[in-house]
């Protein structure tokens, strides 16, 4: 992908149609964007799917988009990584869960 941030948005959704938006904790996602990633590679395949920074209320890193081929896939991912207790979104943007055996988790790592 290109590394121009708005040229790289706009080839992911014109080859990922489904966009998943989440929130970034200020302190950062830390080992987690690596556990998403893998967990990405692991189930979509490494060319099923494209992360992108997706700022809102113009702070470039307070939200990352997670585009994907497949809405199964796009759903799948909100199940394993999203916070179930708020099936909405906050102010458009889903919120990452916390760590393992978190109130509302039941997924396998």
């Amino acid at each position: 992908m290109p590394g121009n941030p708005r040229e790289m948005i706009t080839l992911a959704e014109r080859h990922f149609p489904i966009r998943i938006r989440i929130a970034v904790p200020p302190s950062g996602l830390g080992q987690r964007h690596t556990q998403i990633t893998a967990w990405l590679d692991e189930n979509c395949g490494a060319n099923r799917w494209v992360m992108a920074l997706s700022g809102t209320r113009g702070v470039l890193n307070d939200a990352l988009s997670v585009y994907f081929a497949d809405a199964t896939l796009a759903s799948a991912f909100v199940a394993r990584w999203c916070v179930r207790a708020k099936a909405e979104t906050a102010g458009g943007v889903f919120q990452v869960r916390g760590r393992a055996g978190a109130a509302g988790w039941s997924g396998s790592s």
